[in-house]
């Protein structure tokens, strides 16, 4: 089972939220993200939310590549 450290991934106000709230949460819940970030990450792929981004496919694409770099 995965798990991470809610601190160091989000921003205070969010730290103590539910999984569903932080997913549905716009993405400058997530530390470093600003609200400027999340405005032109929806302009440029339509993501509004912590959960869109997760399975915006060229994020996964990069992991995967990421992944596979590793692996050598």
């Amino acid at each position: 089972m995965a798990s991470i450290d809610l601190d160091k991934v989000l921003d205070k106000a969010w730290a103590d939220k539910s999984l569903p709230e932080i997913l549905a949460a716009p993405v400058a819940a997530l530390k470093g993200v600003s609200d400027r970030d999340g405005e032109l990450l929806q302009e440029a792929f339509g993501v509004k939310t912590v959960a869109d981004l997760a399975e915006l496919k060229y994020a996964r694409w990069a992991q995967a590549l990421a992944a596979l770099n590793a692996a050598k």
